[in-house]
């Protein structure tokens, strides 16, 4: 049985300037890229992902949203979860600027001029691989090592790979040679960004989050082992499937991941079970709500594999993205947020004058009303890229622009309470 969490422990708090610097940014790039999104839309509904206005809206909403709001949530999350200090804060602002500068060149390139990427493409590889040194540094000084930090740690060493092999790719721009097969660099890119960085990182994290927010104690972390083991070797053996060109290798890659998250997803409730507190958060059901995607979407995608559908991968991954990624994240946000500000500016007032109960930070009504408008929109935009209906993708999109401007709007309110 497991004592991961001990109360009785040390944690360390970060700059609260930190965190919210890379959640303020990613707040307003999602909103940018999902405009971006809807100007797109003749070309996403023809099947047409690769072009450069395309690449610019998802690389906005992967990187200056989900990625941005990722690294600020593990600059406050990392010291709690592994109680050590962040390594150096200072360090962190610096990061946060070359990345932010990065992130808006990289998209503006896409848009405007290929030949440019490959020089934001430095910026952005320099405030990632300080974001890595960051990391790597403060976890070395982690007092015990568990399995958080094997997935962490692994999620980590994805995000360098997905950065060089983008710069390997923004280089074929810039020079109009290839120093190795595009289609591979591109398939490997994708593989290790979305299933190897964010994937084994929201898994990574769950495991302290989903206990924190259900008040889940004595249960076992053996299964964890298992879930790393087999989700790991499904990148490994995807991987080699690329490089080799072998559907049997896909097929097998494509079932270790669905088995691993399978696992992973079965290992959840059983963390659920062993909970105190009966009625979960709604923010915290929409975040567990994105795992159920997640299990659907890597059985539809072992399926694609097994039969040999290629074709429909790019709309999985846009499912994958948003229904996974995105929502997770988004879940975990809208209680990450409001418990950091309400620390940063009520906890030390406790007894002293009346403050906010952290229930009163935000509002829950809002928060399901958005949700719903997340999940409408988003199926139908996957169904407008199905059966490629432009009307409704444009309704659908409009829809998705509502919600980021109304979730812009409600972590924007929390820090004026």
């Amino acid at each position: 049985m497991t004592t991961m969490f001990p109360s009785t422990q040390r944690t360390y708090e970060t700059n609260i300037r930190l965190p919210l610097s890379f959640i303020l940014f990613g707040v307003v790039a999602f909103v940018a890229s999902e405009a971006i999104l809807l100007f797109s839309g003749t070309s996403l509904v023809q099947g047409a992902f690769r072009i450069p206005a395309v690449w610019g809206a998802i690389h906005l909403a992967v990187l200056g949203w989900a990625l941005m709001v990722a690294m600020g949530a593990m600059y406050q999350l990392v010291p709690v979860v592994f109680l050590t200090p962040i390594w150096n804060e200072t360090l962190g602002f610096v990061q946060f600027f070359i990345t932010t500068l990065g992130v808006l060149a990289l998209s503006i390139s896409f848009l405007l001029e290929m030949k440019f990427v490959f020089f934001a493409g430095l910026l952005l590889t320099l405030g990632f691989v300080l974001f890595f040194l960051q990391m790597v540094m403060t976890l070395k000084n982690q007092p015990i090592k568990n399995m958080m930090t094997l997935f962490v740690s692994t999620a980590l060493f994805c995000l360098l790979l997905t950065v060089f092999l983008g710069m390997a790719l923004s280089f074929h721009f810039f020079s109009g040679s290839e120093i190795a097969d595009h289609l591979l660099m591109l398939k490997t890119h994708l593989l290790f960004g979305l299933t190897g960085w964010f994937t084994l990182l929201i898994i990574g994290f769950s495991y302290k989050m989903v206990p924190m927010f259900s008040l889940a104690h004595g249960f076992s972390m053996t299964l964890a082992r298992y879930v790393y083991t087999i989700y790991v070797g499904g990148l490994a053996i995807t991987f080699f499937s690329f490089l080799t060109n072998h559907s049997t290798l896909f097929t097998g890659g494509m079932g270790l991941l669905f088995l691993g998250f399978s696992l992973f997803s079965y290992h959840i409730t059983t963390i659920l079970r062993k909970r105190v507190k009966k009625k979960l958060d709604r923010p915290f059901l929409f975040a567990l709500f994105a795992i159920a995607i997640a299990l659907c979407l890597h059985a539809i995608a072992f399926l694609f594999a097994v039969v040999g559908n290629t074709a429909s991968f790019g709309v999985m991954i846009y499912g994958y993205l948003f229904g996974w990624i995105i929502l997770s994240i988004i879940g975990y946000l809208y209680k990450i947020v409001p418990f950091l500000w309400w620390t940063h500016r009520y906890s030390k007032k406790i007894g002293k004058e009346n403050v906010p109960t952290l229930k009163q930070m935000i509002n829950e009504k809002w928060i399901v009303f958005s949700f719903g408008l997340f999940l409408v929109s988003l199926i139908g935009v996957i169904l407008a890229l199905v059966i490629s209906n432009l009307p409704l993708f444009y309704i659908a999109q409009s829809g998705m622009i509502a919600f980021s401007l109304l979730l812009a709007g409600t972590i924007i309110s929390v820090l004026w309470k």
